[in-house]
């Protein structure tokens, strides 16, 4: 028997998420403020969560994007991490919010963390739509998290299986044929 996939249930629906992003956009914008912002959006997953965010942080916000795999076609992460498109701008001396989709494993942020805090920020935070502690095989701090969730392979709002599912206005989870 061929295995297939497609999405489970709603766990987060779009207007939690914008409820949190307004939140945390608020947060950004107390604690950074009167000064400058760049937003590191982590391709492709975070781009909805970054859309989100960035209308409501009331600063001077700049915003670049990097490619950065670790997962390919597969459900789990290979720990392997490869930098498919770096950052256009420098940020020496800058105050950078990574913003990314997922923390499950950590290996990716620990691994980007570590490669941009090299080239000198002011400060370097990371934000993200979804964190999964029990996926964790390295440590990382995150400053930002929208939601905690369960241990699920997750798609919807920006996060993909295989380049699908992305385009759903909700999380949801990856379900096997077999479930």
């Amino acid at each position: 028997m061929i295995r297939t996939y497609s999405a489970g249930e709603v766990m987060i629906d779009q207007q939690r998420i914008y409820e949190r992003a307004r939140e945390i956009g608020k947060q950004i914008t107390r604690e950074f403020k009167g000064e400058e912002v760049l937003l590191v959006g982590i391709l492709k997953g975070a781009i909805l969560w970054l859309s989100d965010i960035i209308k409501h942080i009331d600063l001077d916000v700049y915003i670049d994007f990097m490619s950065v795999s670790s997962y390919g076609a597969s459900t789990k992460s290979s720990g392997v991490v490869k930098i498919i498109k770096d950052l256009d701008v420098p940020i020496e001396d800058k105050n950078v919010i990574i913003v990314e989709d997922i923390v499950d494993s950590g290996i990716t942020l620990a691994y980007l963390k570590k490669y941009l805090q090299g080239r000198g920020p002011k400060c370097l935070k990371i934000c993200t739509l979804l964190d999964k502690p029990a996926g964790r095989r390295t440590e990382i701090e995150v400053d930002y998290i929208g939601f905690t969730i369960e241990d699920k392979f997750i798609v919807g709002y920006g996060l993909d299986y295989n380049q699908k599912y992305r385009n759903l206005p909700y999380i949801s989870y990856l379900k096997s044929s077999d479930q």
